[in-house]
């Protein structure tokens, strides 16, 4: 067996392959264990169970039965390996046999090893116990003196800290005390500035007054004097110098410029000074845009037919506003084949008949307005057969077209470009009638629905189900819409909404503003009884608001109003209307002036608890262009000085106020071009004077229930304010009826009476204060004058 061991290559490869030691160390143990009766037969059927079975899975037990098998466990895979030399293992018995000497002489080594230190007697205990001493005390030493050095370094770490900080502190000492040093001279150099001009502002104010008062008594001495014939000699003389000039010289795009900005019958006049004249009226970008609405009451029908059919190739725009037309006027709009823009609002003869004339004519209009007229679903049926490219559509007030006319928006190519549509007043329509609107109109972005109380939240739902690109709706008079409404409309990226008289929005919808409308940056919201602080905390991160009305809103308190000025919003912030809101006081008005350095428009008004301290915040915000603070209770003039940019001033029903108040604004504010003193009873001539001899831009003034005004006060503004238009002087006594006619004539609109100021002014003709019973304010009035505070300045542009 062992001589295999040195056997060629070629024969251990063939008894490793073929398994032979397994297979016959399996069949030795069996038959050693199992020691049967007829061994050759056993032999037999144990290779066939093993040619079954596989080689791979050959063990050395697989012939002995379970029941006989050893419980051992084997060293190795087989010994017969060993026996037949077949095993490339380095381990021999040999080598088995000197490792386990080697073990043991070491085993025995290392025992007597110990056996011989634990018997020897140590002699040098005491010289290693003196050392081990003399070790432990420099130890010991060593950390006392680390102790020492570390309390010693901290020390000094401190004092260098301490000296340190106290540097700085001298150093922030002599820093603020240079700062104070500079504020101190730059406050004196400012203040003999601001002195300065302020002398310079006076003395210009005075010269300019003096030029005016000697200017109105030349103009008095003239009208007093007859003119000599010498006089008029030199006159005529001095007219016959002047050089003659020719408008029709300027530059064709000058004179455009000048005749686009008269209204049509100017046009018509202008025409007939002379043939030049004519010829400057008839460019034709001139006839582009024509308003007959303005001229409504003069023109005629077959001038209106004339016009259409001369300017016919340039007709781009018509405005027939509540004219009242010919159904063969109307037909005329047809000739206007290049129309785009179509104004038939509030015309009462306008007929489904005359509409099928202009919009099988005139396809490519993009605007249309067709409210407060007659119209049936006839005319709904045209739209969206002839207007392929119609992008605005007003409908409001239309009654007689209903939810099927809607339905025919849908119809051939659809009204699918519509952009704008308002429906305010169309109360026939229901929820079906707004779904109908959603599959024909799908891209609205601008959606009116006014004076509609029939308008609830499913009405929302049904139209923005497929109208996903809204961004503003109006709905002011419309009570039954809920806080659902911004929940249905939170698909909608929204920029601006408008609401008024709404009981049922609360606090809720704001959240949902801030959350669902980043972007927005127009809320109006008007007369919302429910709504208090929580709104404007809800609205202060809204990074691009830039109008913000809550007139009416009665809830809201200074906490809100600072909360949202806390915000980004206050950045950005434009125009605010906080008219009505009583809780208001002098400490957020503070606030708003720290805040809000872009503040244009500011409506203060019938704000009770606002006095002169919270006023003169005011002078603070640089850009403020309207402000209204009419019915507080303010007697300072100071924040006109801080406003030189100021063109619109409400100070009505202040009657603390007296003519240093316009003393200021005529020296601060020439620009200003309205101006309402109303119920102010101690402005006087004089103010009115000095008034009209500076702000010389004066379009729009009221001074009703100024009951020491007189007719004096007409003459200056004759001479100074030669812009003016509008005229209110209500209930005041001292201005005869002679003069009130002659100021008519000069100015559009006038508002005239003599008689005594009612109850609800608060005082009496006299201008002294009435008693708590005598003032019996009637809720109307306050009411109107609450209502007028509502409108914000970009609407009425609008």
């Amino acid at each position: 067996m062992a001589s295999l061991r040195f056997a060629s290559p070629r024969l251990r490869n063939y008894f490793k392959e073929n398994y032979i030691p397994q297979v016959c160390e399996a069949l030795l143990c069996g038959l050693l264990a199992t020691c049967p009766e007829d061994p050759l037969k056993y032999l037999e059927e144990m290779i066939i169970a093993i040619m079954e079975n596989g080689l791979e899975s050959l063990l050395w037990d697989i012939c002995i039965d379970p029941s006989m098998k050893p419980k051992i466990r084997r060293l190795s895979e087989t010994y017969l390996e060993q026996l037949f030399g077949l095993d490339d293992q380095l381990m021999t018995p040999e080598l088995m046999i000197k490792a386990c000497t080697f073990y043991t002489g070491r085993l025995l080594k290392t025992h007597f090893c110990i056996w011989r230190e634990t018997m020897t007697p140590r002699t040098n205990e005491v010289e290693i116990l003196a050392e081990q001493m003399e070790r432990a005390r420099e130890y010991d030493n060593f950390r006392l003196q680390k102790c020492v050095f570390h309390h010693w370094h901290s020390y000094v770490k401190h004092q260098k800290e301490q000296r340190k900080d106290i540097l700085q502190r001298i150093q922030q000492i002599i820093y603020c005390r240079r700062l104070v040093t500079i504020l101190i001279k730059w406050r004196d150099k400012a203040k003999q500035k601001y002195k300065k001009r302020e002398d310079e502002l006076m003395l210009k104010h005075e010269l300019q007054f003096k030029k005016w008062k000697s200017k109105v008594k030349v103009n008095v001495n003239a009208k007093e004097e007859s003119i000599s014939p010498e006089h008029c000699v030199s006159e005529v003389s001095l007219i016959s110098e002047i050089p003659e000039f020719d408008i029709s010289e300027f530059p064709k795009r000058a004179l455009l410029q000048i005749f686009s900005n008269l209204s049509l019958r100017d046009v018509v006049i202008c025409s007939q000074v002379s043939r030049s004249w004519l010829l400057m009226t008839q460019m034709s970008s001139l006839w582009n845009g024509i308003d007959f609405s303005t001229v409504k009451n003069i023109i005629t029908d077959k001038y209106i037919v004339s016009i259409l059919q001369r300017w016919r190739l340039n007709v781009l725009r018509l405005n027939f506003h509540g004219c009242l037309l010919r159904l063969k006027t109307l037909r005329s709009v047809s000739l206007c084949r290049n129309l785009q823009e179509l104004n038939v609002s509030d015309c009462p003869t306008l007929t489904d008949e005359s509409m099928r004339y202009i919009s099988e004519s005139c396809s490519g209009v993009l605007y249309l307005n067709l409210s407060n007229t007659t119209i049936t679903n006839r005319t709904m049926r045209l739209l969206p057969r002839h207007f392929h490219n119609l992008q605005n559509l007003s409908l409001a007030y239309c009654r007689k077209f209903t939810d099927k006319g809607l339905q025919y928006l849908n119809l051939g190519n659809g009204c699918h470009k519509l952009i704008y549509l308002d429906l305010s007043g169309c109360t026939q329509i229901s929820v079906q009638g707004f779904r109908n609107i959603a599959n024909s109109c799908t891209g609205i972005m601008h959606l009116t629905i006014n004076d509609m109380p029939t308008l609830t939240d499913n009405c929302v739902k049904a139209l923005v189900e497929k109208c996903h690109r809204i961004t503003s709706v109006v709905f002011i008079g419309a009570p039954h819409i809920s806080d659902c409404t911004f929940k249905a409309l939170s698909n909608c990226d929204l920029r601006k909404i408008r609401f008024e008289g709404n009981k049922r929005i609360t606090d809720e919808c704001f959240k949902l503003i801030d959350q669902n409308y980043p972007n927005i940056n127009h809320i109006y919201m008007a007369d919302c009884k429910g709504i208090t602080d929580g709104s404007l905390k809800s609205l202060s991160p809204l990074k691009q608001l830039t109008v913000l009305n809550l007139a009416n809103c009665v809830r809201i308190g200074d906490m809100g109003l600072k909360q949202f000025l806390d915000g980004p919003a206050s950045k950005k912030i434009r125009e605010l209307n906080l008219s009505n809101c009583i809780y208001l006081s002098d400490a957020s008005i503070a606030k708003l002036s720290e805040c809000c350095s872009n503040l244009n428009y500011l409506s203060l008004r019938n704000c009770e608890h606002l006095t002169d301290l919270g006023v003169e915040h005011i002078v603070n915000i640089f850009s403020l262009v309207s402000v209204d603070l009419s019915g507080t209770d303010i007697t300072n003039e100071l924040f006109c000085k801080g406003s030189p940019i100021l063109e619109h001033l409400d100070v009505s029903y202040c009657p603390q106020l007296s003519d240093d108040i316009i003393k200021a604004l005529a020296i601060y504010c020439i620009s200003l071009t309205s101006l309402s003193i109303a119920g102010c009873p101690k402005i006087t001539d004089t103010g009115m004077e000095m008034l009209s001899a500076k702000c010389h831009y004066l379009h729009i003034l009221d001074v009703s229930g100024c009951i020491l005004l007189t007719d004096q006060m007409l003459e200056d503004l004759k001479m100074g304010c030669k812009q003016l238009r509008i005229l209110k002087m209500q209930y005041c006594r001292l201005i005869s009826m002679k003069a009130a006619k002659k100021m008519s004539s000069i100015v559009q609109h006038q508002e005239y009476s003599s008689a005594d100021p009612p109850l609800w002014f608060g005082y009496d003709c006299e201008g002294k204060p009435l008693t708590e019973q005598q003032d019996t304010t009637p809720f109307k009035d306050l009411e109107l004058t609450m209502k007028e505070s509502t409108y914000s300045s970009e609407e009425e542009v609008v």
